[in-house]
């Protein structure tokens, strides 16, 4: 094979002899990276690909407000939590985990329409039944807001997990519930809700915020409905009437004593008016007592015994003028007219 390309090239060296030329060798092709159409589609492609391996990789995270970042590099989280803002990060070695650190809601109700309620941020779970005192099966029905502590996201998803609430603030609020209304009858329930909400609200606080690291803050826990069993609610019923007509009968006694005082005291008013009119007659009796004397009892004589005189000048067919005693009152009778007529009296 060797000696058939030797007799090639020695055949193409006399060839170019003849021709009156040198033999050359083949040059190379020559490629222009500055101005040639196919080269620049190679820089695209070339920027092109590594636009689509950082998408793919997707060597940076976004935190929104109201969350925040836990950095976990080689499966390692980081302690301290990412703020809201863009971070870069190292593709397959590290990796954010978003968490909520807005407001969070658990509703513990059976009434509540699950699907029109349920949504971001709102859990709903069954009302929490408990036992009274007596053993009597009683709902409670609650909402507890919360957030996750922020500061210590960090440590809380690390100790707890990413289903921190279900051990934290569910079993808390349950035990709470039944720790406090098992301390009362059912029937006393309605009567002592505050006491119960506020028993409620400060053991919740006190057990969540006590919690090793602070994982939640709680911001508000209301107690909203008393679920009675349907005897207990009846023997309410039934002491609630028989408060009413004690009620109603106490007010009957207590409007006929009023009226019986209000005619109490006209009558002593009465009583006083007529006390104080005698007592006023009396002295007023005792003073013209005192004034009379011999003389202006003589006085008054003669004035009366004109007056008989004037009468009698008019009544010609008086028989009889009597003064007994020689004093008033005088008498005259006048047998015209045959009765007696009384003209003055004095004392």
């Amino acid at each position: 094979m060797a000696s058939d390309m030797n007799d090639y090239f020695n055949k193409k060296k006399n060839e170019s002899q003849r021709s009156g030329g040198g033999f050359q060798a083949p040059k190379p092709p020559k490629f222009d990276f500055n101005m040639g159409g196919g080269n620049k589609a190679g820089v695209f492609w070339l920027i092109g690909g590594f636009i689509l391996l950082l998408v793919l990789a997707k060597p940076f995270v976004i935190i929104n407000e109201g969350e925040r970042g836990i950095l976990s590099t080689n499966g390692k989280y980081e302690v301290q939590a990412l703020l809201p803002g863009l971070h870069f990060l190292i593709p397959v070695i590290q990796k954010v985990y978003i968490v909520d650190t807005k407001v969070r809601i658990i509703n513990y109700a059976d009434k509540i329409d699950r699907a029109s309620t349920a949504g971001d941020g709102i859990l709903v779970k069954p009302s929490i039944t408990v036992l009274d005192k007596r053993g009597l099966p009683v709902g409670i029905d609650l909402t507890v807001q919360y957030r996750l502590n922020g500061q210590l996201a960090a440590q809380t998803i690390s100790n707890w997990g990413f289903s921190w609430e279900d051990k934290i603030i569910d079993p808390v609020a349950r035990d709470i519930v039944r720790n406090v209304v098992g301390q009362y009858e059912a029937e006393n329930l309605p009567i002592m809700r505050n006491t119960i909400a506020t028993q409620i609200e400060a053991g919740i606080r006190k057990s969540v915020e006590g919690q090793k690291n602070a994982p939640a803050e709680l911001e508000s826990i209301q107690l909203r409905e008393i679920i009675l069993p349907q005897k207990v609610k009846e023997q309410i019923e039934r002491v609630q009437l028989a408060k009413q007509e004690v009620e109603r009968a106490q007010q009957e006694v207590e409007r006929a004593k009023q009226e019986a005082l209000k005619k109490e005291t006209e009558a002593q008013g009465v009583a006083n008016a007529l006390t104080i009119e005698a007592s006023a007659q009396a002295k007023a009796n005792q003073l013209i007592a005192n004034s009379l004397t011999p003389g202006l009892l003589k006085l008054e004589q003669v004035k009366v015994q004109g007056k008989f005189n004037e009468a009698l000048k008019e009544n010609k067919d008086a028989k009889i003028f009597l003064t007994p005693g020689g004093s008033t009152p005088n008498i005259w009778v006048d047998m015209k007219t045959d009765h007696t007529q009384k003209i003055s009296s004095k004392e």
